[in-house]
């Protein structure tokens, strides 16, 4: 089923990675926000508390970056091979209007 919901959106065995690639870079985000917020926040609770999601944060976007590493979805250290992927998204992107 999930075959057929990925060609009806033209996504093909791209859904994974695009999902992922989301994910990463909402986990980003929130690095940012929260770490933000820190440094507007003036109680030492909420200070406390924020410190705390921002270490979640930051953890979770490892764990985001490992698995997107181990299945060839980022290539952190290599900047041709990420370059690549990235070519191959935008070009996806613009055949999706095509179907």
């Amino acid at each position: 089923m999930t075959n057929i919901l990925q060609n009806m959106a033209g996504m093909g065995g791209l859904t994974e990675r695009a999902i992922a690639s989301d994910f990463l870079i909402s986990s980003k985000s929130a690095v940012r926000n929260l770490a933000f917020a820190i440094t507007e926040t003036a109680t030492p609770e909420l200070k406390s508390a924020l410190r705390e999601q921002l270490r979640n944060a930051v953890d979770t976007h490892a764990k985001i970056t490992e698995y997107m590493t181990a299945n060839g979805y980022y290539h952190p250290n290599h900047l041709d091979d990420q370059l690549n992927v990235r070519l191959q998204d935008a070009h996806t992107a613009l055949n999706l209007k095509d179907q």
